[in-house]
C-alpha cells in the first residue's frame, strides 16, 4: 500500500471533483491544450438504430463514425463528486426518461460505511463503490465514487429490463452500442490519461484498491481516431479525445461501462 502522509489534504479532492473550483478551472484550461485532445469534431451524421432482423455480424453493422446529440448536464455546483449520476442523467434524458441529477443523487444506492483514518491521515477503512456511492456526493464531506452495478440497478428503475452492463467487455462492444444509437456512461480519469494516484483501504474483509483520480463521462460518439465525450465536470459537450489513449485509460479503470437498449 502506498502511504499518503498528506492524505488529509488530498481527501477532500477524491473522486471526480479534482480539486477546488479554481483548480478545476485551471485543469479545464490545461486540458484544452494537452495532446490527447483532438481538433474540433467534424460534422457526423447521427446514427440510426439498425434493424434487429438483419443477419450481419454486429461489428460489420457498425458504421465508421457516429455522434449522438446527448444533452449536456453539469455536476457542479450541487454535486461536487457526482460525475456518475450526472452522466447517468444525461444518458437517461437522451433515452426519454423523466429524471435529473438530483433525483438520481437521492436514488442511487449508498455505501454508508464511515471513513476512518490513521493518526497521520492514511485511509484505513471506507465503503465499497461496487456496492454503492462512497462518501458524500455533495462535497460537504469527503466523497469518492460509485461503480457499475448500482448504476445498472438505477437504469432498470427508469427503463425496466433495458439496462446493459458493458463492464469487462471489449471496447468494440461499447462502440457497437453507440453505433446502434445508445450512449454509454464510461469510467475514466479527469484528464483521460492513465491514473497515477492510487490508494487502498479495507471494507470488511475486502481490500479496496482504486485510483483517486476517477471520473465518469458519457461516450456519445467516435470515428477511426477519436472518441467524443460529454464531460459533467468540465461542462464540455462532445469533447474529442484520442481513441487509443482513451481505451488504455478505460482498461486501467477496469473497463467499466453501462448503457441501455
Amino acid at each position: 500500500m502506498k502511504t499518503w502522509h498528506f492524505i488529509g489534504i488530498l481527501l477532500p479532492l477524491l473522486g471526480c471533483s479534482h480539486g477546488s473550483p479554481a483548480e478545476n478551472e485551471a485543469q479545464v484550461q490545461q486540458n484544452k491544450n494537452v495532446p490527447i485532445i483532438m481538433e474540433s469534431p467534424e460534422p457526423i451524421q447521427e446514427m440510426a438504430v439498425p434493424n434487429p432482423n438483419q443477419k450481419q455480424d454486429q461489428h460489420q453493422q457498425r458504421k465508421s463514425k457516429a455522434l449522438l446529440n446527448v444533452p449536456l448536464i453539469k455536476q457542479n455546483p450541487e454535486l461536487k463528486y457526482g460525475c456518475e449520476v450526472t452522466s447517468l442523467a444525461m444518458m437517461l434524458n437522451f433515452a426519454g426518461a423523466d429524471t435529473n441529477k438530483m433525483k438520481l443523487f437521492k436514488e442511487i444506492q449508498k455505501d454508508n460505511d464511515p471513513l476512518k483514518r490513521s493518526a497521520n491521515g492514511d485511509i484505513l477503512s471506507w465503503g465499497n463503490p461496487a456496492e454503492g456511492f462512497v462518501g458524500d456526493m455533495t462535497g460537504r464531506r469527503a466523497g469518492y465514487a460509485v461503480f457499475d452495478k448500482p448504476m445498472v440497478d438505477l437504469i432498470n428503475r427508469y427503463l425496466p429490463g433495458r439496462a446493459v452492463n458493458l463492464t469487462g467487455k471489449d471496447f468494440e462492444e461499447v462502440l457497437d452500442h453507440v453505433s446502434a444509437g445508445y450512449p454509454a456512461v464510461v469510467w475514466t480519469t479527469g484528464d483521460y490519461r492513465l491514473p497515477d494516484r492510487w490508494e487502498s483501504w479495507t471494507h470488511g474483509n475486502e481490500v479496496i484498491k482504486t485510483p483517486l483520480d476517477l471520473h465518469a463521462v458519457v461516450l456519445v460518439g467516435f470515428n477511426e481516431t477519436t472518441v467524443y465525450l460529454n464531460d459533467p465536470l468540465s461542462g464540455r459537450k462532445q469533447v474529442p479525445v484520442n481513441k487509443n489513449r482513451f481505451i488504455e485509460t478505460w482498461k486501467a479503470m477496469q473497463s467499466r461501462a453501462v448503457s441501455y437498449r
